[in-house]
């Protein structure tokens, strides 16, 4: 069964009755309910485009998040062949919340960094959620390496709450491992393109995410810190996150008006988990078109580039 966001309701209810209408014509040749059914799912694809034209900070978030939105393994099982994954980070461990190897994309032999979730119980603790821990950066700053020693260029496809918090990861020098992972994104002298797929976290994401050019799905988000977070700092009490959801700026729309990001990938109506084939495609075709802009470009050209644009943000807000 499909998972509802709340504000979601009127969509459900109209999905359920199609599917009670269906269940009815098993068998049958009700002309008359098919079309009940036709005209009922016309009026539940008109309900679900007036919901999502008009998705508040808050709601955007809820699309972000939701549990069957596509994930990295998604991105990579569709658009990368030939993919080999690396593991390890030769200074302590694996981390699977980072996905890296190589492969190739349309054709072009590219090196491919992403953070994953999981989709269920298993996998998100085989994951950590996504929120990565120090082996998981160095492994990145090693995949890098080899990318740019070999001329490949970098796709970085993020989707994290944030690195990982934990005692272990900080006695394991989380903050220097993040800040090592953005300045490798910084030196590198091939193409690097980063993706936001659902939540762009943090340092979490802007250590992969440190990019020539930075795609955003048109219902993803991408902050310094979660709404709830930020709640709770601001105002000591977390219920407070749609307030600083709709004040903090994290909206796709919101970030290519800031220029912190460089475009827009449409969504599917109802968001990327209706239609993932569809999303995962589009996704496809921005990160080719970025590819290809950046192609002619000399190492030098390319650092300078990547330097420029983040010494950019908040210049002329």
């Amino acid at each position: 069964m499909r998972a509802y966001l709340d504000f979601e309701k009127p969509v459900a209810e109209l999905e359920a009755k199609i599917a009670e209408l269906r269940a009815l014509t098993d068998g049958q040749s009700g002309a008359a309910i098919t079309d009940e059914v036709t005209r009922l799912e016309g009026k539940a694809q008109q309900a679900l485009r007036d919901v999502y034209a008009a998705l508040t900070p808050w709601q955007k978030t809820q699309v972000a998040r939701h549990p069957e939105r596509p994930h990295c393994v998604h991105y990579i099982s569709q658009l990368i062949t030939d993919f080999t994954p690396l593991a390890g980070d030769r200074y302590f461990g694996e981390d699977s919340a980072i996905i890296g190897g190589f492969g190739r994309f349309r054709g072009q032999s590219v090196c491919v960094i992403g953070q994953e979730k999981g989709q269920d119980t298993e996998t998100r603790l085989k994951h950590n959620f996504g929120m990565a821990r120090p082996e998981g950066y160095r492994k990145a700053v090693r995949l890098m390496e080899l990318a740019d020693r070999f001329g490949l260029p970098v796709v970085s496809l993020v989707d994290t709450a944030g690195a990982y918090p934990g005692i272990g990861a900080e006695e394991r020098g989380q903050a220097e491992a993040i800040a090592r992972s953005t300045d490798a994104c910084l030196a590198l002298g091939v193409p690097n393109v980063a993706l936001i797929l659902g939540e762009g976290g943090s340092g979490g994401a802007i250590a992969i995410a440190t990019a020539n050019r930075v795609l955003m799905l048109e219902h993803a988000i991408y902050s310094v810190i979660s709404p709830e977070a930020a709640a709770s700092i601001l105002w000591r009490d977390s219920s407070r996150a749609q307030e600083a959801a709709s004040t903090m700026r994290i909206t796709a729309q919101d970030l290519l008006r800031l220029k912190v990001i460089d475009m827009i990938i449409s969504e599917p109506v109802g968001g990327a988990h209706r239609a993932p084939e569809a999303a995962i495609l589009s996704a496809g075709d921005a990160i080719a078109h970025a590819l290809s802009d950046l192609a002619g470009m000399s190492p030098e050209q390319l650092r300078e580039n990547r330097a420029e644009k983040f010494l950019a943000i908040g210049r002329k807000l």
